[in-house]
């Protein structure tokens, strides 16, 4: 956690930070990259402060999943875990109609930046919602803001610990259309924080389900996600 000192620090530069962090993404949506260009550049989009957008994702594990989601043609996306935005700018250039991303914190005037991450001509509206994804409160909230649109593909990234994400699944799978894809980040085994247990949730959730792993090398220390494709048969 940011120190008094270090807080006060980012609150005073912030209007600054704010005004180069929208320069760059009014640089980056002139440019009309392709795909490949849109998730390199939300690794880190070079601003900082309360607006610093970055991804803490392998490049070539996030890429080969935005391509899974582009297949999709989605018009609706879920994201459970904002936190820097990184994923959720590659998002915003996917979904037609509808982004909603979740956050347990609600840092400053972040959520204007986001709300901005659609290219220009795109359909897509940014919801940024703020809150405990595992309250049943804000599960009906987010039911709420999808107005009985069923959801193309779920992101789940946010509770590392295998209980949070077992609910985060639990809870907001149902949501997703038959054929949509719900994808899981840091499913290797050798993560670099005891909370991390994704990998063991997944390794009960996969068998007998149509899965792929992205994993950038066998012998990496964190990351890796996993994708699965809910069975076409599945009822919400």
């Amino acid at each position: 956690m940011p120190g008094f000192f270090q807080t006060l620090s980012r609150d005073l530069r912030a209007p600054f930070h704010r005004k180069r962090a929208f320069e760059l993404l009014n640089q980056l949506h002139s440019e009309n990259l392709p795909l490949e260009g849109i998730v390199e550049r939300a690794i880190k989009l070079g601003s900082n402060g309360w607006y610093r957008v970055r991804s803490l994702q392998v490049l070539s594990e996030i890429t080969a999943l935005a391509r899974e989601v582009e297949a999709l043609k989605p018009k609706v996306i879920l994201e459970i875990g904002t936190a820097r935005g990184g994923t959720s700018l590659i998002w915003a250039h996917l979904a037609e109609k509808k982004l909603i991303t979740c956050d347990l914190l609600d840092k400053k005037g972040f959520g204007d930046l986001v709300r901005a991450f659609p290219p220009p001509g795109s359909q897509c509206e940014v919801s940024v919602m703020i809150g405990d994804s595992h309250s049943g409160a804000f599960l009906e909230r987010v039911r709420k803001e999808l107005n009985g649109e069923p959801v193309d593909f779920l992101f789940i990234d946010g509770d590392h610990t295998e209980a949070g994400v077992r609910q985060d699944y639990e809870d907001y799978s149902p949501l997703v259309r038959p054929g949509g894809l719900i994808a899981f980040h840091d499913i290797v085994d050798d993560q670099p924080l005891p909370t991390n247990e994704v990998q063991h949730f997944w390794k009960k959730l996969s068998p007998g389900q149509e899965t792929k792993e992205f994993i950038d090398s066998p012998d990496q220390c964190g990351f890796g996600i996993g994708v699965l494709r809910v069975p076409e048969t599945a009822a919400n």
